[in-house]
């Protein structure tokens, strides 16, 4: 799947405000994130006459869409106004009317979409019905930010599974753990918050056994006001370890939690998982015996997944890049060093030549309290 780099604008004339307006929805649309799959994360802008009249993001679940949320706010003042939509406005009948024809019925008079909706269902059925209405229709306007926006629904619906972000909280010199398992805390709380900001932001959290053995982690987001944008919770174990007692089993009723297992899983345990709400993945195993990521991934799409933000420990690191799952990187370094009787970030995943290596593009640095948070996209 190609990402946009310098898109070609298309359609109408471009005019002065269009990156302004369009760069204000591209944030209203971010506000969805990890909120709204299996739908996209979209934003719409109304404007009129220099002034906007209505603003929209999608809503949680997927619904209501944006347009249709800028639409009402709009009212009678959407007439004659352009319309600046992250993605194509939706052209079928679903659960709501389409928001190509709720465009259409309010009047408006120009729409400016920053990049075209892969859907089939879609798939430019929407710009064709506006400019049949004959409204001036403009693609491509920041089309790079929109697709990285949106690029865990693109993932799902062209390559049939989610995005992959892999954190990691490390020493200087890749650790995260002393040799005995201790790892609270290796960052300060200015990253921690963060951390959590970015689990808000992701429709679930994905982590190893080991990782759910040693911490017990509840896996949820914790920041004040964000707490009901805590996401699903994966749990990637072989041969269902997770202990019944533990906090994501316990509280499984209460935050939607998976487990990803081998298909011989032991049925026994299954059922008991079951009984406490935890819904269990069954899939072959890989080469190394483990769950294999690849046929996960698909069931994980298949079930809407659009972002999975995956936090640990080294063994799932290492079978995600040994797949070529993971698309970005957010590493946060602390100015320490632990030495090599620490445990590794990532453990080894059959790297024999420099070529082999999986590489990333660093595209930001950020300070967070004492620490560093470096954000990476896959070299493709």
């Amino acid at each position: 799947m190609p990402v946009p780099s310098h898109p070609a604008v298309e359609g109408a004339a471009v005019q002065a405000d269009d990156l302004r307006y369009m760069r204000a929805a591209l944030a209203l649309a971010a506000r969805g994130l990890g909120n709204t799959w299996p739908n996209p994360a979209v934003g719409c802008v109304l404007v009129k006459d220099g002034a906007v009249v209505g603003r929209g993001w999608t809503q949680p679940g997927g619904r209501p869409h944006a347009e249709t949320e800028a639409l009402a706010r709009a009212g009678a003042s959407a007439h004659g106004a352009t319309a600046y939509v992250t993605l194509e406005p939706c052209n079928h009948h679903g659960k709501t009317p389409p928001c190509s024809e709720a465009l259409v019925a309010a009047g408006v008079a120009r729409v400016v979409v920053a990049c075209g909706d892969p859907d089939p269902r879609v798939a430019g059925g929407g710009l064709e019905r506006l400019r049949a209405a004959g409204i001036a229709v403009v693609t491509g306007v920041c089309e790079a930010e929109a697709w990285a926006l949106n690029e865990g629904f693109f993932r799902r619906i062209q390559d049939h599974r989610p995005l992959y972000t892999l954190k990691a909280a490390t020493t200087l010199d890749g650790r995260i753990a002393t040799h005995s398992g201790v790892s609270q805390w290796i960052t300060g709380p200015t990253a921690r918050a963060w951390g959590h900001r970015l689990r808000a932001s992701h429709d679930a959290i994905m982590v190893g056994i080991r990782t759910a053995l040693t911490d017990d982690p509840e896996l949820t987001c914790r920041l004040p006001g964000l707490t009901h944008h805590s996401p699903v919770r994966i749990v990637v174990d072989s041969r269902l370890r997770l202990p019944l007692t533990g906090r994501l089993a316990a509280t499984a009723r209460a935050v939607p939690t998976w487990i990803v297992t081998r298909e011989d899983a032991d049925a026994a345990r299954l059922e008991a998982f079951t009984d406490c709400g935890v819904e269990v993945i069954r899939v072959t195993a890989d080469s190394a015996g483990l769950p294999d990521l690849g046929e996960a991934s698909a069931v994980l799409a298949r079930r809407g997944l659009t972002r999975v933000l995956v936090e640990g420990g080294a063994t799932l690191a290492a079978s995600l890049l040994r797949a070529g799952l993971a698309d970005r990187l957010e590493w946060f370094r602390a100015s320490s060093v632990m030495g090599g009787d620490g445990l590794p970030a990532v453990h080894g995943f059959g790297v024999d030549a420099l070529d082999q290596m999986a590489r990333f593009t660093r595209v930001s640095v950020r300070q967070a309290g004492e620490d560093l948070v470096e954000s990476y996209v896959k070299r493709r």
